[in-house]
């Protein structure tokens, strides 16, 4: 189990940094056991929080098979001996709450720059980040690094159109990136909203509604096509009624004339103000 982590990770990082991924000793003849007070953690590492309840089920674990694979170290800048922690900082942290005095580790002459790629491939191989998390990894290796989309994703063991979908992510509107991160909707479903011709309204109405991922992207192909299709110019004289019946009811109104008739449409936003209309038209 141990040997096959390390190795998963070995060739993400090899993505990468070239061929040779990790410098050079990585076997495990290189493993050595420290003090786990000479172990601290990296203050490169992206992920600042970390899940309790994960770390306690670890710490179970550690409690009864022990520390099965080593920690990624590197000597620690000026602290005479400690090691600062590159991959592996929530088996330190369980490792604390198990009882745990000692640590396996593997021991490398790491530049800050692999510090930070290391770190952000060993947290998107664990799968555990959020999808906003996941993309804001994905950008960094490519804006901070210079890497391709295919570099990263054969480094995290997914296609280039996951990685490329996932960043879209990125560029959606505040309130919709919120109800991700919430999980109130869905990474599906906010890939769906991305083609939305009003994404926020649409994306506030799956949250309120449960609707599915399907649903959700028929409904925003919809509106899409609502969107493009050209409207005809509007009619002065019809504007200014609307606009007349608005001012006369407080109320927003629209004309949409249909033949020699047509609709009159009044929205109201709460039920006091349907109640004060139908008070108004009864006299």
């Amino acid at each position: 189990m141990a040997g096959t982590a390390k190795r998963g990770l070995g060739r993400g990082l090899s993505a990468l940094l070239g061929e040779d991924g990790l410098p050079p000793g990585g076997g495990e003849e290189g493993v050595r056991t420290v003090p786990i007070e000479s172990l601290e953690p990296s203050p490169l590492q992206p992920r600042r929080t970390f899940d309790e309840e994960e770390i306690e089920k670890l710490a179970d674990s550690l409690r009864r098979h022990g520390v099965l694979q080593p920690l990624l170290v590197r000597p620690a800048p000026g602290s005479g001996g400690g090691f600062e922690i590159v991959a592996g900082e929530r088996r330190w942290r369980a490792a604390q709450k198990a009882g745990v005095f000692e640590l396996p580790v593997v021991v490398r002459e790491l530049e800050d720059r692999e510090v930070v790629q290391l770190a952000l491939v060993e947290n998107l191989q664990r799968q555990d980040l959020d999808p906003l998390e996941e993309a804001e990894a994905y950008r960094r290796l490519i804006e901070e690094f210079g890497h391709t989309q295919e570099e990263v994703a054969r480094a995290v063991g997914r296609s280039r159109s996951h990685v490329a979908n996932t960043l879209r992510l990125l560029s959606l509107p505040a309130v919709i990136r919120g109800l991700l991160r919430s999980g109130r909707i869905s990474a599906g479903h906010a890939r769906a909203l991305l083609t939305a011709a009003d994404p926020v309204a649409l994306a506030e109405m799956v949250a309120a509604r449960g609707l599915n991922v399907r649903r959700t992207e028929e409904l925003a192909r919809r509106s899409h096509r609502r969107k493009s299709r050209p409207r005809p110019s509007a009619d002065p004289d019809v504007e200014a009624a609307a606009e007349a019946f608005a001012r006369l009811l407080g109320l927003r109104v629209t004309i949409r004339p249909e033949g020699r008739g047509g609709r009159l449409i009044i929205r109201y936003s709460e039920p006091e103000q349907l109640e004060e209309l139908r008070r108004r038209l009864a006299g």
